[in-house]
């Protein structure tokens, strides 16, 4: 048999090798992750405190390669009924502004449930433990519970 031909045939055999190897590397699972979450909401944790006796709680899921978050809770015991609720963007012991709205009006319900595609500054702020859920009522306008969302 022909040298050239061994070493020619050798060459693609290797090169091919190489090309499938890289080609299955590049096609495997992308870094994608589900994060847990929580919230428990109390209204010692509002900025400022109040008096209220109401509770709840928020679990949440984060998909990182989608940024949908979706999320369950309920609470209980609040000073009359719920107006609305939202996960607001701030750092424990701040209040900041509205970046998903929960509910309001006519659907305050407990227990509730949603879904929301946040843009990546919200991602960002949520999966660094930036973000809380606040329960509203005629009371408590600014807020009667509040809990933080972490992991």
């Amino acid at each position: 048999m022909n040298p050239t031909f061994k070493t020619s045939t050798l060459l693609r055999s290797t090169l091919a090798a190489i090309v499938c190897t890289a080609a299955v590397g590049l096609a495997g699972p992308s870094m994608a992750a589900v994060v847990n979450l929580k919230a428990n909401l109390s209204a010692a944790s509002e900025v400022p405190a109040n008096a209220s006796k109401g509770t709840g709680s928020v679990t949440a899921t984060f998909d990182t390669a989608s940024k949908k978050l979706t999320y369950k809770g309920t609470y209980k015991d609040l000073s009359g009924p719920a107006t609305a609720a939202h996960f607001h963007t701030g750092e424990p012991g701040k209040n900041g502004g509205v970046a998903v709205p929960i509910f309001g009006g006519a659907n305050a319900k407990s227990p509730f449930s949603g879904e929301a595609t946040l843009t990546d500054a919200q991602a960002s702020d949520l999966l660094a433990g930036k973000m809380y859920v606040n329960i509203h009522t005629a009371a408590n306008k600014a807020g009667e519970i509040r809990g933080q969302v972490t992991k």
